[in-house]
């Protein structure tokens, strides 16, 4: 038992060697379980009787409504259901809610132009490439694409043709570019306005950073997709999207209709466990209380870059009270920095080994929560934050130590 625990410890377990191994074996089940599912489907539909790419329904039906002029319909459930069943030629598929903002429509229309099969495709694999070049630019080395490939949250997030791959793309690149080309990672941040719930934290960084550019960019990004929005769609779409919040919130959310066991947000643990809505949002709005507190600080001080990009995107996800399992794609920008950081400038206890079960939470967080409410992905995602502020307010100790001695001598 001390050996293992010691093993824990130094992360000396996880070799090069067994992280390819990991990888490899993961990514090799990852497609043969896809080429089964997909062999297994009749047509469009799979054996459950959900379309293939589940969610990616309720983007492909939202964009052939506006291809019909029929764009504000999509906020309406009734009518957005009618249009997903049209879709797969009157089969009866389970309703999968349309809750972006209306800007989001220029991807649903894209890919409603293709046949279902060629936009999912065109989704998926354009958003993959996404994913998978800004992994490669934060953290560049050889493993970097088979790491992030294998990542398990890749699978969740292609079996429901979501948009987790996006959401690490553009916030991943923000945080990337943000010293090199501050307007362009503000440009990116605008643009995670699709995902609003995942920014909340961040205009608290950047404030707390004095990224004033950044800033700018980011406000000017929102307020051009908003006007554009309106010029294309009509001021009567965001009377729509506004109206269909109430049930996004107390439908989806405050009532679980997605699932408590697919959302991993503290807000869905305590209401998991019979508390009731409001005892919830305490328990989120406390927990965003010190996310925001403790962002602000890092963010202001001189710590070392990759900690506060790390801590940023473990932030976004815990800030939400609506953040599913899919969304932990946005885990892999979190891994990459730290994990930069550490391979620079060396890991401290038990990081390597806590990195390596964030890696591999996004495989275990549904079914865990399924059987038991643990919110498995949450505890994770916390104890990596706890790790990444020790680890800055160590350095900063470490470096104010060595300031004193330099005094001194």
């Amino acid at each position: 038992m001390t050996h293992i625990w010691q093993g824990l410890r130094s992360g000396e377990w996880l070799t090069a060697s067994r992280m390819r191994a990991y990888s490899l074996i993961l990514l090799g089940l990852s497609v043969l379980i896809f080429a089964g599912w997909i062999a297994a489907s009749d047509g469009l539909i799979d054996r459950t009787g959900q379309p293939i790419g589940t969610d990616f329904s309720n983007v492909y039906a939202a964009g052939s409504l506006t291809w019909q002029g029929r764009a504000a319909d999509a906020y309406t459930p009734a009518l957005q259901h009618a249009a997903e069943i049209a879709v797969f030629d009157g089969r009866d598929v389970p309703f999968y809610g349309w809750h972006y903002p209306p800007f989001f429509f220029a991807i649903a229309v894209l890919v409603a132009a293709l046949p279902y099969a060629g936009g999912l495709a065109l989704w998926l694999v354009a958003s993959f490439a996404a994913y998978l070049a800004t992994i490669r630019a934060i953290l560049p080395r050889q493993e970097t694409l088979l790491v992030a490939a294998a990542f398990p949250a890749v699978l969740v997030n292609v079996g429901h043709g979501q948009n987790g791959f996006l959401t690490a793309a553009l916030l991943g690149g923000a945080l990337h570019w943000l010293d090199r080309r501050p307007w362009l990672a503000g440009v990116l941040i605008g643009l995670l306005a699709y995902k609003p719930q995942f920014g909340v934290l961040i205009p608290i960084a950047l404030l707390a950073g004095g990224r004033w550019r950044t800033i700018g960019a980011a406000t000017a990004t929102v307020v051009a997709l908003v006007v554009v929005s309106f010029a294309m769609l009509g001021s009567g779409i965001w009377h729509a999207f506004a109206d269909s919040m109430n049930f996004t919130q107390t439908v989806v959310l405050e009532q679980g209709g997605t699932g408590w066991q697919k959302i991993q947000s503290i807000f869905s643990a305590v209401r998991a466990s019979g508390a009731n809505v409001p005892t919830a949002y305490a328990a989120q709005a406390s927990l965003f209380a010190l996310l925001a507190a403790s962002l602000a600080w890092l963010w202001h001080s001189d710590a070392a870059f990759e900690l506060k990009a790390a801590a940023l995107a473990l932030g976004s996800l815990l800030a939400t009270p609506y953040v599913l399992d899919y969304d932990l794609v946005v885990l892999a920008v979190a891994i990459a920095f730290f994990a930069r950081h550490g391979l620079n400038n060396g890991f401290r206890d038990f990081e390597i080994s806590l990195l390596a079960a964030a890696w591999i939470v996004p495989l275990l967080s549904r079914s865990v929560a399924g059987v038991s409410y643990i919110p498995l992905g949450l505890f994770v995602e916390l104890a990596l934050y706890a790790l990444v502020m020790r680890h800055a307010a160590l350095g900063r100790v470490s470096h104010a130590l060595g300031a004193t001695r330099v005094a001194q001598a």
